[in-house]
C-alpha cells in the first residue's frame, strides 16, 4: 500500500512568482560587544528554497525591521542584509529498508550583517516578511493569500541587567529529513545557547506577513510593525497541534514525534524560550512548511496511543506493505494466555481487563531489514459524549452544555466546533460554552470530548438557528355563534406567550387562551424566546346562524354506483345519516353508495347554532347483460357464443371476428385467446350499460413428434418416443406392446421388411393432430454396413462415409487412415461420418481402409475393417 511521504522541505511560495519561492526560515544573532555606548549584534537571516525549483531565486538582499518591543514603533530600517555564501543541503543515501524514497535538496541562503543597538528597557523585536505561501496548504484556510514573517527577540534591561548580552538560540536540527506518512517519526528542532540559558520548547501560532506589502511589494520594506497576526488554521488543527494531536513536541528537548499526517502539506512553527536565572529573556521561532508525498519503510506502522473506550475488544490494523512479510504481535497482556501474541498482519485481541498495556510489533523477525514499533493501549470502557443546547435565536448566544459521561477518570478534554468555519472564533476549549451566530440556517455543531485516561471521541448535532423562534398553531382562522360560543387558541413554541387585544379573552399570557367575542375578532400572539420575537394570529369569525342548502335534489343514479352529496354551507361540524352507507358521515360533502332510493339528511351546526336540510338519491338498477359460459377451442377454430340480456339494445366487443355482431349468439373467431364483452343498454333511467365477459381459450398448436426413421434387426427391441401433447395413438399396432401411450417398445419377426406408423397427438381438451415414423427391419444378425465408395462433391448424395448400425447399441469407433497407416478421422457417433476433408482441405481420389468397433442390443462386441474409394 502507498505509504504518505512527510518530506521537511520547508516551503513557502511567492504567488507572485508563480512558482516556489522561499520554504521557511529563522533568524538568529550573536553578541559581539560595546561599541560608543551601543550593543553590538551580528544577525543572520536564514531562508530555505528547494533545489530545482523554476521561478525566483532567493532575494538578493532581505529588509529587516527593527521595532521597539515596548511600543513597536520602527526603530531602523536596514537593507544591507545581502544573500552571502547559498549553500545546498541533499539527502544522498535514505537506506535500502525504504521503497519510493524522493529526492531531498534544499537551497539555503544567509544573510548577514551588524547590527548597533541603544541600550533600551524593554528589548527589540527583528522582522522579516515575505509573500506567499502556495495553495492548497492542508492546515490552513485560504493558504495561497497569506506570507510569513519569520523574527527575532532581542531582551532589554528590564527583564534581567545582563539580558542584552545575549546570544540568541539556534535551531541546530538536521533539515534533510524523510518521513513516511502513517508510521512513528521523530525530528529534532532542537537548538543551542551559547550562554548556557535554559530552554523551552513549544509548537506556536505561524504568522502571517508579506500580503503584498505597500505598493504591493512582495516583501515589503519596511516590513509591518508587530504585534503579527497568527494564520487561520483550518479545523482541527491549530498553533498547538499543527500536524493533528497524534504529534507533539518534547518542551525540554525540542524533539518531534508522533504519526505523520495524511497527505499535503502543512505550516508548522516552534517557539524556543531562553530563560535566564528563572525568567524568559526571549523567545526565537522557526517557521517550517512540511509536504506530504508518498513512500514505505519496514518499520511498523503503529500509533503512539491506542484506545478502546466502548469494549475490551481491539482490531488492530496494519496497512499494506510489500516491504514487510512476517509480522510479530506481543500485546502485554499475559493474563490472557496464549492469546498474548499474533502472527496476523491484522489481529484482533480481548483485554483480560481495563488498564494501560504496552503493545509491541515486530516486522521482519530474524531478517536483515527487520524493525519493531511499541505503543501504548489504553482500555477504559464506558465512555459516552453527549451535549445539549440552550437556545437557536440569532440575536442571542446560543448555550451549549457538555453532558458526557464516564466510567474511568474524569471527563477534562473539550474541542467544540460550532459550524460556521470561516469565523475564526468557531473553535472553543471550555467545556460549556456560548456562541453567537452571524447566519440563520442549520449549523452542524462538533465536540471532540476527553477524558483523564485518554479516551476521546466526537459526537455532532445539527442545531437549527432561526431569527425568530417558531410558533405553531392549531388553526388560524375559526368560527363561533355568539352568543353563547366561545373557542379555545391553540399555539405551540418555546418561550413567553402574549396574545392582544385584550378583549373577551382569559389568560392572555398562556399558549391556549379562551375567547368569545360578539364581533369578528383577529387575536395576536407574541412569542418571546429570550429576546428573540416572533408574531402571529387568529381570526375569529362570528356569526348570528348557521346556513345551509343541498344541491341537485333528488339525484337519480344506477344502483351500486358512487355519488356526491353537495351542500352550500358556513358550517363547522356536519351529521349525515344514515351513516351506513357514506364513506364519511362527519364530511361536508361525503360520498354515498346507496342500496335502494335513500333520502339522506345533514345537520350543519357552528358551537351551539345548527341547520338542516336533505337529499334524496334515487337508485335504477343496471342492465343485466350474460355473455355466456366461458369456453376453450382447438387452435385456429371457432365457438358459437350464446348471449342473452333483460334490457332493449346490445353490443358485443370486439366485433372484428364475430360474424355477426348484431346477434345474440354470433360465430367467434378469433387468432388467439378472446374476451367478449356484452354491453345491454335500457331506458328505465340507468344511463349506463350493463356488462357480462366471456373468455374464449384458444389452445396452443399441437407439435406432435413421433421420433426419426430408425433400423432394427428381428428380434431386437425398439424403444419409440412420441411427443407434443398428454395423450397418444399409434396405428398400426402391429408389434406394440401398448398402442396408447407415448414410449411404446416394439419387437419385429420379420414378417415385414418395413413399418410406417402414425401417431396421433391429442391436448387437453380433446385436439388432435398427427406424426410419422418409418422402421425398417433387417432379417440379419446385428451388424455395421460401410459403403465401398463415396463422393464428396456436396450435391447431396452419399458425400459422407458413414457407418450404418443395425441392431447396434452404441459405435465404439469409426476410424478412417491413408495409405500410410495415417488415422485421418475418428467419431463415436452412430451416424457421424468423413466429409473428405482433413484439416479442411480436401482429399483427392483414393484408396481409404476403415475400422469400426460396435457392440450389439445382446452386448456382444463388433469389430469390423475394410477399405472405401473417395471419388472425385
Amino acid at each position: 500500500m502507498r505509504r504518505i511521504l512527510l518530506i521537511v522541505s520547508l516551503l513557502l511560495t511567492s504567488k507572485f512568482l508563480f512558482a516556489e519561492h522561499i520554504t521557511g526560515g529563522e533568524m538568529y544573532y550573536t553578541y559581539q560587544g560595546m561599541f560608543n555606548g551601543q550593543h553590538v549584534y551580528t544577525v543572520t537571516l536564514k531562508l530555505f528554497r528547494n533545489c530545482g525549483s523554476v521561478g525566483a531565486q532567493l532575494d538578493i538582499n532581505a529588509a529587516i525591521g527593527i521595532f521597539d518591543k515596548a511600543t513597536n514603533r520602527l526603530v531602523r530600517n536596514t537593507k544591507s542584509f545581502n544573500l552571502s555564501n547559498p549553500t545546498e543541503l541533499e539527502l544522498l543515501d535514505p537506506g535500502k529498508c525504504i521503497t519510493n524514497a524522493p529526492s531531498v535538496c534544499y537551497q539555503v541562503g544567509f544573510y548577514t550583517d551588524t547590527v548597533r543597538l541603544t541600550p533600551n528597557a524593554s528589548g527589540y523585536i527583528l522582522a522579516y516578511q515575505r509573500c506567499c505561501r502556495i495553495n492548497g496548504i492542508q492546515n490552513l484556510v485560504n493558504s495561497g493569500n497569506i506570507g510569513a514573517t519569520y523574527t527575532a527577540e532581542i531582551p532589554g534591561e528590564d527583564i534581567e541587567p545582563t539580558a542584552p548580552v545575549n546570544n540568541s538560540a539556534k535551531f541546530n536540527g538536521r533539515d534533510t529529513v524523510i518521513v513516511c506518512g502513517g508510521y512513528p517519526f521523530t525530528y529534532s528542532f532542537g537548538a543551542e545557547d551559547a550562554d548556557g540559558d535554559i530552554l523551552r520548547y513549544s509548537f506556536c501560532d505561524a504568522y502571517v506577513g508579506g500580503s503584498g506589502g505597500p505598493n504591493g511589494q512582495a516583501a515589503p520594506n519596511p516590513p509591518a510593525n508587530p504585534p503579527y497576526a497568527a494564520v487561520n488554521y483550518s479545523f482541527p488543527f491549530f498553533g498547538g497541534a499543527p500536524m493533528g494531536t497524534a504529534v507533539t513536541i518534547d518542551p525540554t528537548t525540542g524533539l518531534i514525534t508522533g504519526v505523520s499526517p495524511s497527505e499535503g502539506i502543512y505550516v508548522v512553527t516552534v517557539c524556543v524560550q531562553e530563560i535566564r536565572n528563572g525568567l524568559v529573556i526571549a523567545t526565537q521561532r522557526k517557521d517550517i512548511q512540511i509536504k506530504a508525498g508518498g513512500c514505505s519503510l519496514t518499520k511498523p506502522s503503529l500509533s503512539p496511543n491506542y484506545i478502546t473506550c466502548d469494549g475490551y475488544n481491539y482490531n488492530f490494523t496494519h496497512p499494506d506493505n510489500s516491504l514487510i512479510t512476517t509480522y510479530s504481535w506481543s500485546f502485554g497482556d499475559p493474563a490472557s494466555g496464549a492469546n498474548d501474541t499474533s502472527s496476523l498482519q491484522n489481529p484482533s485481541h480481548l483485554f483480560s481487563s481495563e488498564g494501560v498495556f504496552t503493545i509491541k510489533l515486530v516486522a521482519n523477525r530474524g531478517q536483515e531489514c527487520a524493525d519493531s514499533s511499541f505503543a501504548t493501549v489504553r482500555v477504559f470502557p464506558g465512555f459516552f459524549p453527549n451535549f445539549t443546547n440552550l437556545g437557536l435565536c440569532l440575536t442571542n448566544p446560543v448555550q451549549f452544555v457538555d453532558n458526557t459521561t464516564t466510567n474511568w477518570g474524569v471527563v477534562n478534554s473539550w474541542v467544540w466546533s460550532f459550524g460556521e468555519s470561516t469565523d475564526p472564533t468557531d473553535i472553543s476549549t471550555v467545556q460549556n460554552p456560548s456562541n453567537t451566530y452571524s447566519t440563520v440556517g442549520p449549523k452542524t455543531v462538533r465536540l471532540i470530548v476527553g477524558n483523564s485516561v485518554g479516551c476521546v471521541d466526537t459526537i455532532e448535532q445539527v442545531v437549527d438557528i432561526i431569527s425568530k423562534p417558531p410558533i405553531t398553531l392549531g388553526f388560524r382562522d375559526t368560527l363561533i355563534c355568539s352568543p353563547p360560543d366561545d373557542v379555545q387558541l391553540q399555539a405551540s413554541g418555546t418561550g413567553v406567550f402574549s396574545w392582544s387585544p385584550n378583549i373577551s379573552i382569559t389568560a392572555t399570557n398562556t399558549a391556549t387562551p379562551r375567547v368569545n367575542p360578539v364581533t369578528t375578532t383577529t387575536y395576536y400572539v407574541e412569542l418571546n424566546q429570550d429576546g428573540c420575537i416572533n408574531t402571529d394570529s387568529v381570526l375569529i369569525n362570528v356569526v348570528d346562524r348557521v346556513t345551509l342548502t343541498a344541491l341537485n335534489d333528488p339525484t337519480t343514479i344506477c344502483l351500486t354506483d358512487p355519488v356526491q352529496l353537495n351542500i352550500n354551507s358556513n358550517g363547522l361540524r356536519y351529521n349525515w345519516t344514515p351513516a351506513a352507507t357514506l364513506d364519511d358521515p362527519a364530511a361536508a360533502n361525503p360520498v354515498a353508495t346507496p342500496t335502494a332510493t335513500t333520502t339522506y339528511t345533514v345537520t350543519a351546526s357552528i358551537g351551539t347554532c345548527t341547520a338542516t336540510d336533505d337529499i334524496t338519491i334515487v337508485t335504477v338498477p343496471y342492465p343485466v347483460a350474460n355473455a355466456g359460459r366461458d369456453t376453450s377451442i382447438c387452435f385456429n377454430t371457432s365457438a358459437v357464443l350464446h348471449g342473452s340480456h333483460n334490457g332493449n339494445s346490445f353490443t358485443w366487443t370486439p366485433s372484428s371476428s364475430l360474424s355477426n355482431p348484431a346477434s345474440l349468439n354470433p360465430v367467434a373467431s378469433p387468432n388467439g385467446t378472446q374476451a367478449y364483452v356484452l354491453r345491454a343498454f335500457d331506458t328505465r333511467g340507468c344511463p349506463k350499460p350493463g356488462l357480462d365477459t366471456v373468455l374464449v381459450t384458444m389452445m396452443p398448436r399441437i407439435r406432435p413428434y413421433a421420433g426419426n426413421d430408425t433400423l432394427v434387426v428381428i428380434g431386437q427391441s425398439l424403444q419409440l418416443n412420441a411427443e407434443g401433447g398428454v395423450s397418444y395413438l399409434w396405428s398400426p399396432p402391429t408389434g406394440l406392446n401398448n398402442p396408447t401411450i407415448s414410449n411404446p417398445v416394439g419387437v419385429y419377426n420379420g414378417e415385414v421388411d418395413s413399418i410406417r406408423y402414425t401417431v396421433t397427438v391429442y391436448d387437453e381438451i380433446g385436439c388432435a393432430d398427427s406424426a410419422y415414423v418409418r422402421v425398417v427391419i433387417f432379417k440379419t444378425n446385428p451388424y455395421v454396413f460401410v459403403p465401398t465408395g463415396f463422393t464428396p462433391n456436396g450435391d447431396g448424395i452419399n458425400d459422407i462415409l458413414r457407418p450404418i448400425a443395425v441392431g447396434v447399441e452404441r459405435i465404439n469407433y469409426f476410424r478412417v487412415f491413408n495409405r500410410w497407416g495415417e488415422m485421418i478421422f475418428t467419431t463415436t457417433v452412430n451416424g457421424g461420418g468423413w466429409d473428405g476433408r482433413i484439416n479442411g482441405t480436401p482429399q483427392a481420389s483414393n484408396v481409404y481402409v476403415w475400422m469400426v468397433s460396435a457392440r450389439d442390443y445382446t452386448g456382444k462386441e463388433i469389430f469390423l475393417k475394410g477399405t472405401t474409394t473417395l471419388i472425385r
